[in-house]
């Protein structure tokens, strides 16, 4: 258990910083005032009274074992000493298994209907969207596949196992393969629709996907504790380790980049995280890691893949509706997948299940949070329902 001598209002709006809440639910989580935490924020060395320094003693030993070294490292850090080596974890770049879970994205249009024809069935996820899958092949990944859509949309999904010697020379291989992949599910694409159209005229080239979002699982690695963290932090945010102004070919950023990153618990303010027990993960702009554990009910990779499938094909259709707009023109879909359409699937998408776990929830609000696809799903809507009302 971490001994904090005297605390002061330093000490205790770092245990809030560890926590990663806001005001108010730090002061509701001590049983305090909100007024009591501004005038930390004002007053930082002013001692606390015995009575919340027992107050804040407690909270301290019902944190999580990563939030408490969190605070152990920050703490000696505010203190200008070194921290003591951690028990566990490895505080350092060290080698690790991941699985690439890759999402290309394109609106395809009425061209999809032949290939939602071809393709296999499969259950609707989160967002009740129709979809069928096909395979398509890849020179490394261990599945390929197609998942088209009925509203108009194909997400192909690439996974890939990888093992790497740092974080840093997987952010270069990611950052290298996002060269080819787009180009390569077009031109996938385009020979799906040749094979599942012939005889009825020739096939327009298939749009190539604008980007793509990766999902990671960390598997085999070395780390725990706040090391576990800081490398999850990386994976959700490779470009912190590597520069990227040649495009290809990106190199790390300098020597001792990563080993920085990890000496010093280094975190990015804008990343959520989400998990449960001891499974964590995080979710970015740029990407979402997990590290499940398998002795515990933990959320499995393919709840979280089913999610960004979904996620990813609402992106393209809402962003196929608002370029519709900044191109002057009047945003018209099928009217089986209007405004009304995408109404349901932000329903589904935002309104919690009774059959829902609680890291479900997390996980589901963690990623539509950072996606920011609720807020365009809200003005793809409101632009069909005036145009189409």
């Amino acid at each position: 258990m971490i001994a904090v001598e005297q605390w002061t209002g330093k000490e205790a709006l770092l245990l809030r910083s560890v926590m990663r809440v806001s005001v108010r639910e730090f002061a509701d989580n001590l049983g305090i005032s909100p007024r009591t935490v501004s005038h930390w924020q004002k007053n930082k060395s002013s001692v606390c009274r015995p009575q919340m320094a027992q107050i804040l003693d407690t909270a301290l030993s019902q944190c999580s074992p990563e939030e408490q070294e969190a605070f152990r490292i920050r703490l000696s850090a505010l203190r200008g000493v070194s921290a003591p080596a951690a028990a566990s974890g490895v505080a350092r770049p060290a080698p690790c298994v991941v699985v690439s879970h890759k999402f290309l994205p394109v609106y395809l249009g009425e061209q999809s209907a032949p290939l939602y024809g071809a393709g296999e069935q499969r259950p609707t996820g989160p967002g009740g969207l129709q979809q069928t899958v096909l395979p398509v092949r890849h020179c490394s990944a261990q599945s390929a596949a197609a998942h088209i859509y009925a509203c108009g949309v194909a997400v192909v999904h690439i996974e890939e196992h990888q093992r790497v010697e740092s974080l840093t020379a997987l952010a270069q291989w990611r950052y290298r393969t996002y060269l080819r992949e787009p180009a390569w599910a077009g031109e996938r694409l385009t020979s799906l629709l040749d094979q599942h159209t012939a005889g009825e005229g020739p096939v327009e080239p298939s749009p190539v996907p604008q980007y793509v979002l990766s999902v990671y699982e960390l598997r085999d690695n070395s780390w725990s504790g706040a090391s576990l963290g800081t490398a999850l932090q990386l994976l959700t945010t490779p470009s912190v380790l590597v520069n990227r102004q040649d495009p290809a070919h990106v190199v790390p950023l300098g020597p001792g980049v990563e080993e920085d990153k990890f000496s010093s618990g280094w975190e990015q303010p804008e990343v959520v995280t989400f998990g449960g027990g001891v499974s964590r993960g995080l979710a970015s702009w740029s990407g979402v890691a997990y590290h499940p554990q398998a002795d515990e009910r933990a959320l499995t990779m393919s709840q979280i893949v089913d999610l960004e499938l979904d996620v990813q094909a609402l992106w393209a259709l809402s962003s196929h509706v608002l370029h519709m707009i900044e191109d002057g023109q009047d945003p018209v879909m099928p009217p089986d997948y209007g405004w009304r359409f995408l109404r349901s699937a932000y329903f589904r998408l935002t309104t919690a299940r009774p059959t829902e776990t609680a890291q479900h929830r997390v996980m589901r609000e963690a990623i539509l949070a950072t996606s920011e696809l609720p807020d365009r799903l809200r003005a793809a809507q409101d632009a069909l329902r005036d145009s189409n009302p």
